[in-house]
């Protein structure tokens, strides 16, 4: 708490902000301000409402301490960006951003709030160093209820892969390097985000559709006719790292492409051993990789699948009850703290006392 105490203009803020971050890493059954009020032994939720609200502090510049933070502590030279998003279902109209819309939270469409958050992912660990709210286009074309809603009326619609592009860049600017980005297809078949990190001279490895088209040396051809054409000896078994359950092995094949412009342009294709499933991932390097490297981006893009659920059921990220964006800033950036935090404890703890080789390395649920 200590270096983010400088972002607060009065010292009650600050203590009541460490008090909250305290109850987000509590074992509370409900984590919101009355809550978490209670067990900082207030007398009402107020103070805490009030932090959120009215009391002056940057949430963004306590986002900033964030991100230094996890790089500083996770730090690792193979690390990789990982962007996707999260959708928390809410009740109502009023709290921001909320629309019916699809979330994977639930796996269909529902009233939710979407948002999009950067993941720094390392050998060391992994956790959030940034977060945009995606507000659908039914709000930025009402200037009124974004005006309510503590938005500003010069918001305007940024898409899912622009909020990315907007975090990575902000990321970079901050003066952080990181050789690799991957997402998922929403992200991968957004031909500005990859024309973006390509001008920073960064690589990427994000999925794309089936039906995405790739530029061969014989033409243009649709990924699930391309992989029609790979040699059974160009299947190799590789492991895109550790889960739940051990080492996840599947067959990878990758093919180069066609490349008018400078980098080395590849389309990298898995297979489930047991399914046959086949997902497809879109890459360019500015240097040759190898497959190895390769598989070993794609297999991060899993690290969200930690995240979230840790994010959530250890630290809160989702209880919050905010309607306005500066209380919804504020709650998640407090949040993302409080998971950063735990993601270091991990760390440090794997550091000091390995474990036997044949056991699962400690999460943050362990």
């Amino acid at each position: 708490m200590g270096r983010i105490a400088g972002r607060f203009a009065r010292y009650e803020p600050r203590l009541r902000a460490g008090r909250l971050v305290l109850g987000l890493l509590s074992a509370l059954p409900r984590k919101n301000c009355r809550t978490i009020a209670e067990r900082a032994g207030e007398a009402t939720p107020h103070g805490m409402q009030h932090l959120l609200c009215r009391a002056s502090w940057n949430a963004d510049a306590v986002r900033d301490d964030v991100r230094e933070y996890v790089v500083e502590h996770l730090h690792a030279d193979a690390a990789v960006l990982v962007v996707d998003e999260t959708g928390d279902v809410k009740k109502g109209t009023h709290p921001v951003g909320v629309q019916r819309q699809y979330t994977g939270t639930a796996g269909r469409i529902e009233n939710s709030q979407v948002a999009v958050y950067l993941i720094y992912a390392g050998a060391r660990g992994h956790a959030a160093v940034d977060r945009e709210l995606y507000v659908p286009r039914s709000w930025t074309r009402d200037p009124d209820r974004c005006r309510a809603a503590g938005l500003g009326e010069e918001t305007v619609f940024a898409t899912k892969p622009e909020l990315a592009r907007t975090m990575i860049e902000r990321f970079m600017d901050a003066g952080h390097r990181v050789d690799w980005v991957t997402g998922d297809e929403v992200y991968g078949g957004d031909p500005k985000l990859r024309s973006a990190l390509e001008k920073r001279g960064m690589g990427y490895v994000p999925a794309v559709a089936c039906s995405t088209e790739v530029t061969t040396s014989a033409g243009i051809i649709r990924a699930d006719a391309l992989v029609q054409k790979v040699p059974r000896c160009a299947w190799q078994k590789l492991s895109a790292g550790r889960g739940a359950k051990g080492q996840r092995f599947y067959d990878w094949a990758v093919i180069e492409l066609a490349n008018p412009t400078p980098g080395h342009r590849q389309l990298l294709i898995r297979r489930n051993r047991t399914t046959g499933e086949l997902p497809y991932y879109r890459c360019h390097s500015t240097r040759p990789a190898p497959l190895t490297t390769l598989v070993k981006v794609a297999g991060s893009r899993w690290r969200v699948e930690e995240t979230f659920p840790s994010e959530k059921g250890l630290a809160g990220l989702d209880e919050h009850q905010a309607r306005r964006y500066p209380s919804w800033a504020r709650w998640v950036t407090l949040a993302m703290l409080a998971h950063a935090f735990l993601a270091v404890v991990r760390a440090n703890e794997l550091g000091r006392r390995q474990g036997p080789a044949d056991l699962i390395p400690l999460s943050p649920t362990s």
